[in-house]
C-alpha cells in the first residue's frame, strides 16, 4: 500500500529494493517502511519524518505490489537485475531441498539451472549500485524489456556524455581478455562484443522513432569480478572496462547532449510504450535476499570445513608435542 506524505511528491511505501536514506545515510534493506522522494528519486527513513503518522497498520508487501506504478514511472522505478531475478527464482522453485548433511557441509542451495541466473543477477546488482553514483542529470533505467519475446536490456544510461546500452557480465575470478573482435573468457571465445552490439543499435532504433530524432547508442560491456581483464586491442564500437571505473567513465565523457536533450531522450526512454509495452516480470526481492543469504552462510562454512581441514595435521601435532612435555615432566 501507497501511503501520500506532506510533501506532493513523497509517498510512503514499502521499498523494492535496498537504498540508503538521504538524510541520515542509514542503511535500509528491501521491504523496509520507508519515504519514497519522487522529485530527488531518493529514499529516507521514517525517523528522517517526523510529520508521518504512524498507520494504524503497517503496510503489507502484498498490497504494495498489487498497485503498479503510475506508467510514467514503471521503468524509473524499475529495481535493477528485476528480469534475471524472477527468472532465477522461479528455476530455484524446483530446486531440490537440501539434507540436514547437505546443509551441515555447505552445501550451495542453488541448483546447477538457477547459479547462472544467480550470478548474472548479482553483476546487475552491482553495477545498478554504481550507476546510482551518477547523480543529477542522468538517467539510468534498469532490466528494460524490449518486445514480447522476452529480452531485456540491463541498463541504459542518458546523460550530457550521451545514450549508453549496459551489457554486465558477472565472471567471478575470471581471466577476461579483449581484441578488437573478440572476447574471450579463461580462454574460451564468447558472443559479448556481438550482442553488444546488435543491443544498441535495437536501442538506437527504437528511441529513435519514440523521439522523432536520430540517436546514436554506444554499447557497453561492464565486467564485473573478474580477476584479470586484458584489453590488446580496443574493439571498435563496444567499450569494454571494468564495472568499478563505469562511473567515472561516464562522467568524463564529453559533453554531446543538452540538458534539454537528456530530459527528452529520458522521457522517451521511461516510456513503456517505446519499448513496445513489454511485460515487467516483478522479482520477489526479499525472497532474493534470502537466497543471497543462504548461499553465503552455505559458503562459509564450506570455507570453514575447509580451514578446519587445513589445520588438523597441525593440531594433531601440538597434541603430540604437548604429550611429550607432560611425560618429560
Amino acid at each position: 500500500m501507497v501511503q501520500p506524505t506532506g510533501e506532493t511528491n513523497d509517498r510512503r511505501m514499502l521499498l523494492r529494493y535496498p537504498g540508503r536514506c538521504r538524510l541520515c545515510g542509514a542503511e535500509l534493506t528491501a521491504g523496509t517502511d520507508a519515504i519514497y522522494e519522487r522529485a530527488r528519486r531518493t529514499v529516507r527513513c521514517l525517523e528522517c519524518t517526523p510529520a508521518v503518522a504512524s498507520p494504524a497498520k503497517p503496510p503489507v508487501v502484498v498490497e504494495l505490489q498489487a498497485q503498479r506504478p503510475p506508467d510514467r514511472d514503471v521503468l524509473r522505478l524499475r529495481a535493477p537485475a528485476s528480469s534475471v531475478i524472477a527468472e532465477a527464482l522461479r528455476i530455484q522453485s524446483s530446486a531440490a531441498t537440501r539434507t540436514g548433511a547437505q546443509r551441515f557441509f555447505g552445501r550451495s542451495p542453488l541448483s546447477v539451472e538457477s547459479r547462472p541466473w544467480y550470478l548474472g543477477a548479482l553483476g546487475e546488482l552491482e553495477v545498478g549500485r554504481l550507476l546510482d553514483q551518477l547523480g543529477p542529470g542522468w538517467l539510468a533505467l534498469h532490466a528494460v524489456p524490449v518486445g514480447t519475446g522476452g529480452s531485456d536490456v540491463d541498463h541504459i544510461v542518458i546523460g550530457p556524455g550521451g545514450v549508453f546500452t549496459i551489457n554486465t557480465k558477472f565472471h567471478e575470478g575470471g581471466n577476461v581478455w579483449v581484441a578488437s573482435r573478440r572476447l574471450l573468457v579463461n580462454g574460451q571465445r564468447t558472443d559479448h562484443l556481438r550482442n553488444a552490439e546488435h543491443e544498441a543499435r535495437r536501442v538506437a532504433k527504437l528511441l529513435t522513432q519514440a523521439a522523432r530524432r536520430s540517436v546514436d547508442v554506444t554499447p557497453v560491456i561492464a565486467i564485473v569480478a573478474a580477476s584479470r581483464l586484458t584489453i590488446r586491442e580496443r574493439p571498435e564500437h563496444v567499450i569494454v572496462l571494468n564495472a568499478a571505473r563505469l562511473p567515472q567513465w561516464l562522467q568524463s565523457r564529453a559533453s554531446v547532449l543538452a540538458a534539454s536533450d537528456v530530459a527528452e531522450l529520458s522521457r522517451a526512454a521511461a516510456a513503456p510504450e517505446t519499448w513496445g509495452n513489454p511485460a515487467l516480470p516483478e522479482p520477489d526481492l526479499v525472497a532474493f535476499a534470502q537466497l543471497r543469504t543462504a548461499v553465503a552462510a552455505a559458503r562459509n562454512r564450506r570455507l570453514g570445513w575447509a580451514l578446519a581441514l587445513m589445520l588438523s595435521p597441525f593440531a594433531m601435532l601440538a597434541t603430540l608435542a604437548l604429550g611429550m612435555l607432560t611425560a618429560l615432566r
